[in-house]
């Protein structure tokens, strides 16, 4: 099977923002053959709260909430098909 034809699932852990939006806080790509976690830095200064669900803290990360974006294209470049 070529690389191209991988599939993926992507799966992000998130707290609110100041103004109640998503903050990805966690960003997840697995396929059968490899599995890829990435957790980023908050976006800007904010009282430290966290997620009861998930456990994941304002604080937590350590690559810069910019790089997002890039980390993301990167990671799902290879795949045909991405299941959320």
């Amino acid at each position: 099977m070529a690389e191209s034809n991988m599939e993926a699932v992507i799966d992000y852990q998130f707290l609110w923002g100041r103004q109640n939006e998503t903050v990805v806080k966690e960003l997840c790509v697995s396929s059968a053959a490899a599995s890829k976690n990435v957790p980023f830095q908050a976006p800007y200064k904010m009282a430290d709260h966290c997620s009861t669900k998930n456990g994941i803290k304002w604080i937590d990360g350590h690559i810069e909430y910019r790089e997002l974006h890039t980390v993301y294209n990167e990671a799902v470049a290879v795949f045909a098909n991405l299941y959320a």
